[in-house]
């Protein structure tokens, strides 16, 4: 979260290996081939690159079935759509259902930008049980993520320092720093991935989403969108409306807000989300054990953070639980109200001098594995937000807003503040204030909305059911917490979202569940 921007979900890998794969991902083998003739060879997946996370391959289906993946091939600059390709990694489960009744493919975007659809999928496949069995469920790493030519920066060891850094600076000597430490970061991205970083914008991930589309054979895209999905599926529909089939977006993006906006909204957001986690810990009839009162509760994680700024504690050895870390690992519980017994155990922790639950939680939102290799999602978050947002902030810009975030949020506010100059001295011109997804002519699409969403405001969902469109987008609303609706299994949400996916059955706008 900090020296980031916007965190629209939910760090990098190392070295030669995945500078030799970027490059090794473009060729110029296609310039006389038709890319939506192409025929993808579907294979057992591999176990995920150290981009995509690491880890083991994916498990068996509950049927016995497998996860199989493919690569498939995309015109590396849409521009020129005869010139050199890159591969777009793919990931599938078969419909398990009557093959007379399928619909198609349900194609995933899990949000990031920067994270992996090849690996996320598996972890959440039997929340979509229900939907494959009429669907093929398909994912993918988009361009610059993963296994599709990845953006590459800093190594492993440079990243370790990077997300220590002090990231809420309090003189022009920490400013200065914060400030060196991100131009060196954006000049390593150039450096080693200066072939990609021009063409990993959200309009060319939906170009690839298209041409995805027609090699899967499908007339009309099926689509399911959580968090930055949604815009990605936004501005699908906006470049082709005609081809929207069923589409659900879950933990909206507000598609009318810069960049600046965005994060204030964030800061506002997360707040929401620690207030309601206070509440939650207080209201229990057993004592809550970080704090008395919610406001207790609040002021001890503030005297926290600001003791550690001067003094860190030890985190995982050998690496210190600074200011920033923690942080970083409050911001990830309060993505889910899963993670908040993970929360109240890390504060419990620290307050006695132990960091090392504050940073596992740092870490995973940094996409660092237990053994120090880190995936590319903070490389590929930044190259995909320099790359679509146009504004850059300076820090004097930051320090005259800095009393304006601090009010939405007295906690978050510095951190998201200052995140707002990682595209700063950024080699590539970020394309427009905010993404265009108006969409006549598409058919609806269902825009699920969360009250207590930390991360993408339930705000935004209104926004982008106004910016869809008039007939496009239905607004459904889920009276929650965490990051989206449909995979925290309330059944009144996915009653709704399979009943559209599944039958075609759009539910009254303005509906509500709780």
């Amino acid at each position: 979260m900090p020296n980031a921007p916007r965190l629209r979900t939910a760090a990098v890998t190392a070295t030669v290996v995945l500078l030799s794969a970027l490059l090794a991902g473009c060729s110029d083998d296609s310039k006389d081939e038709d890319l939506s003739a192409q025929k993808l060879d579907w294979k057992d997946c591999p176990a995920p690159s150290a981009a995509e996370g690491g880890g083991d391959a994916p498990s068996p289906l509950p049927n016995g079935g497998q996860w199989q993946c493919a690569t498939l091939k995309a015109p590396l600059d849409w521009a020129e759509p005869k010139g050199d390709t890159i591969g777009i990694a793919l990931i599938r489960a078969k419909a398990s259902g009557d093959a007379s009744k399928r619909i198609g493919s349900l194609v995933f975007n899990f949000g990031g930008p920067g994270g992996s659809g090849v690996t996320t999928l598996p972890s959440f496949g039997e929340d979509y049980a229900k939907l494959r069995t009429r669907y093929d469920l398909v994912s993918f790493d988009p361009r610059g993520v993963g296994r599709s030519a990845p953006v590459k920066c800093e190594s492993d060891q440079q990243l370790d320092a990077y997300f220590q850094q002090d990231g809420t600076p309090d003189d022009a000597g920490e400013s200065a720093e914060l400030l060196d430490n991100t131009k060196e970061f954006n000049a390593a991205c150039e450096k080693n991935s200066k072939k990609v970083v021009p063409h990993v914008r959200t309009t060319d991930a939906a170009r690839d989403m298209d041409l995805m589309r027609q090699v899967l054979g499908d007339d009309k895209l099926y689509y399911f969108g959580i968090s930055y999905g949604t815009e990605l599926g936004g501005v699908y529909a906006h470049l082709f409306p005609k081809k929207v089939g069923r589409a659900v977006f879950d933990a909206v993006v507000d598609p009318t807000q810069d960049s600046e906006q965005g994060s204030l909204g964030q800061a506002e957001g997360f707040q929401l989300a620690l207030d309601n986690f206070a509440e939650d810990c207080t209201s229990k009839t057993t004592d809550c054990p970080v704090g008395d009162t919610a406001q207790d509760v609040k002021d001890r994680i503030a005297k926290l953070l600001k003791d550690l700024d001067s003094k860190p504690i030890p985190g995982v050895f050998p690496r210190q639980l600074t200011q920033t870390a923690a942080t970083n690992g409050i911001a990830q519980a309060l993505y889910s109200k899963d993670f908040w017994p993970y929360l109240t155990e890390g504060l419990e922790q620290a307050y006695d001098g132990d960091g090392k639950v504050l940073m596992a939680l740092s870490d995973s939102m940094n996409g660092r594995s237990e053994n120090g290799e880190y995936s590319n999602i903070t490389a590929a978050n930044i190259a995909i937000n320099c790359a679509d947002d146009k504004p850059r902030y300076s820090p004097a810009y930051v320090q005259q807003k800095l009393p304006e975030f601090r009010a939405a949020s007295p906690l978050f506010g510095d951190f998201l503040a200052w995140g707002m100059i990682s595209c700063t001295d950024w080699a590539v011109a970020g394309a427009a204030d905010h993404p265009d997804v108006s969409a006549p002519g598409a058919a609806p699409i269902l825009v699920v909305g969360n009250t207590g969403d930390p991360a993408t405001p339930y705000e935004g969902a209104k926004k982008m059911v106004d910016a869809l469109g008039k007939g496009v987008g239905v607004e459904l609303t889920y009276k929650g917490q965490g990051h989206g609706a449909y995979d925290s299994k309330n059944k009144c949400v996915q009653t709704a979202v399979n009943g559209y996916l599944l039958d075609g059955k759009v539910p009254a706008a303005g509906t509500v569940c709780s």
